[in-house]
Parts: C-alpha cells; structure tokens; sequence
C-alpha cells in the first residue's frame, strides 16, 4: 500500500536532541517541512497552528508538496528524514474530544446482548448519532503503554477491570474553529483530516456505572490515536449508507461523506477481524452537524470519534465484546491460546486502508 505523493499524511517527529516538529510521511521517510517549505508554523510540536489556517492553506500546502516531492528531488531529498532515525510524538494537541456511537452493526449486537427480550436498538438511535464528551487528557500516541484501569465492577466491588477491551475506530480532527453559538458550516470547511482511534474500554467497569447518564471511568483511561493525520483531500468518498426514517434538515447530508475505509484488527500480531468503515450508518458530516447544532463551539484540535467501526458479519466486528459475545464465545488464536478480553501484555494493533492508501496504525500493549 502507498506512502506516496497521494497520501502524504502529517505527523510530528524529533531526532535526538532536537524539539519536536512538523513533518509529512513520504515511503519510509518523514519529510522535515520546517527546512522544506522554509514554513516557521511546522517548528511548532504540534498540527495546531497549521490546522488553524484553514481549508485553502491546507490545499494549497498540500500541492506544494506533491510538487517538490515529484519536481527535483535532488532539493528536496536533503530535507527525507528515515523514519527508524525519528521519534514520532503525538501529532496535535487536543482541545475536546467526543465519541460517537455511528455503527449499526454495532449498536445492534450490543442491544442484542443486553436487552435480549426487548428490541437491539433505542427509540432514538436511527434519530440521531448518540455520543459522549470524553478526557482529552488521556488521548495518547501511538505506542504509549496502557495500564489496565480500577473501578467499580458491581455493588460492594472493586479492583482491576477484568473486562478491559478495545474499539477500532476512525478519528476526525478539527481545524478551523466556530464562535460559541454558532453551529459548524460545511464539513470540509472545518475537519483537517482523519486519524486511527482505539478507544480502550472497561466493559465491567462501564456496565456498572454507566445507567443513567452514560460512559465515565470505563473509558476515560486511555484512548489511542496514530501519529499520522492523513488529510480529507486524499480520502475516496462514497455515498454514506441509506438512512429510515429520514433525518430531520439539520442532519441530511449535503454531500456524500461515506468513506471505503477497510480496517484490520491485530491481537498479538494475529489479526481477529476486518471492520468495514462503509457500513457506518452515522457518516462524519452528520456528526459534527449533531455536535454544534445547539451552538457548542469547536476548537482548534478537537476530536471526534465514529464509535466502534462493525458490519454485519462476525469477521467484521471492531471489539471484543462482540466478537466473543460478552466472553461466552472467547476467540482462538493459532497458538492454541483464547481470549474473551485482554490480558496483561497484549498487544492490540489496528490498522486501515483506503483503496490504494495506507492510513497507518494505532498501536497499544496492555501494561
């Protein structure tokens, strides 16, 4: 799959004893935007301020370098850094981050778990994409170790989650910002581009506490994101997945912002499932719509997630929870070995596609 001049995803790296800074992943290089493009916004250690310039900025930056990138590379090449020389850093500093709940296929399997006598899905959820705010403290890089979280488990109970677990899920990241009562104008016009999310979660934790008003300790822990941000301008686009009832105005997509993302999750180097981003029913354009439509203003660097990317067949599902059923069903890997959940040292990778494109991976060993 391609790093090349169709993808040029942005990150942040450091060589020994340098301050971190700007670069774009060129093969199996970084290419050191400071010195190429003679650019002081690339010195910061963070996407931030670049993002920060908005939509015309980004293109034109973009075009620059496919051009010094495919012209003589005899200038350029001075400024290719080896990838195995760099520490890649945590790409953008996030202001707020909000997770989404945009799979069908997911929302399905786990109202099937735990409401089996009653239909999978809440009234509200083909209405609107449920979400939550989440701890933007904790979204890591790539690569940083998670420690397996305490909690509650049950009444009286407390200790190690027994039930720690992943979610394969796609990131957006926000650009240009909105004044506090003003809902987001066009998708493009605000989101930088996208980033590889697992968002790490304590099932027993979560199932205790959660009712009624949702998500807390269960996954503010930990939740990783790539080091690379590959731009909107280089993704292919689909047609987002048919939607009944219809949307009400302010969530009826203006554009097709469905994305043939593939996805690839890896438990110990073994992958276990395949998510499809393009069965998502929520498509990104109506997140963020969702989000600012009572006025909530964005922030340069904030994030938000799809939720859990599944489709509808068991070798797609993008946690464990599902793919073991809740434990009752534990996965076998070809070393002989099971898992319902994680264990202390797993390493859990995910990693995507689209089309001819490598969006990279997100990586993360349960401590």
């Amino acid at each position: 799959m391609s790093w090349g001049v169709d993808n040029l995803p942005y990150g942040v790296f450091s060589l020994p004893g340098e301050s971190p800074r700007v670069g774009v992943r060129y093969g199996d290089k970084v290419l050191d935007l400071t010195a190429a493009l003679h650019d002081e916004v690339f010195a910061a250690p963070s996407l931030n301020p670049f993002m920060a310039r908005g939509r015309a900025a980004w293109h034109d930056t973009r075009t620059l370098i496919r051009n010094k990138l495919t012209g003589d590379l005899a200038v350029t090449e001075r400024h290719l850094i080896p990838l195995e020389q760099v520490r890649l850093h945590m790409p953008f500093e996030v202001a707020d981050y909000v997770d989404f709940y945009c799979s069908l296929d997911h929302a399905s399997n786990v109202g099937r778990m735990f409401r089996p006598d009653s239909e999978p899905l809440l009234p509200n959820w083909r209405h609107l994409p449920i979400g939550y705010h989440g701890r933007s403290g904790t979204v890591v890089v790539s690569g940083t170790p998670v420690k397996r979280p305490q909690g509650q488990l049950g009444e009286g109970r407390f200790g190690p989650s027994e039930k720690l677990d992943i979610e394969a899920e796609l990131g957006f990241v926000v650009g240009v910002p909105t004044s506090l009562g003003t809902p987001a104008g066009a998708f493009e016009d605000h989101v930088f581009g996208v980033t590889l999310v697992n968002d790490w979660s304590a099932r027993d934790i979560q199932s205790w506490e959660y009712r009624p008003l949702g998500p807390f300790l269960a996954k503010s822990f930990a939740t990783s994101v790539s080091p690379w941000v590959t731009p909107l301008e280089a993704l292919p686009r689909i047609p987002g997945r048919p939607q009944d009832p219809e949307p009400v105005a302010y969530l009826r997509r203006q554009a097709d912002w469905g994305l043939d993302i593939s996805l690839e999750i890896l438990l110990n180097g073994e992958v276990v499932s395949r998510p499809p981003y393009s069965s998502m029913y929520w498509t990104p354009d109506q997140m963020l719509a969702h989000m600012t439509v009572n006025g909530a203003s964005l922030r340069t660097g904030d994030l938000f997630a799809s939720g859990t990317i599944s489709g509808p067949e068991r070798g797609e599902r993008g946690s464990l929870i599902e793919l073991t059923w809740n434990g009752t069903d534990p996965i076998k890997l070809a070393g002989g070995e099971t898992r319902a959940f994680l264990q202390d040292g797993d390493t859990v990778t995910i990693r995507a596609t689209a089309g001819d494109l490598t969006l990279g991976e997100v990586s993360g060993t349960v401590a």
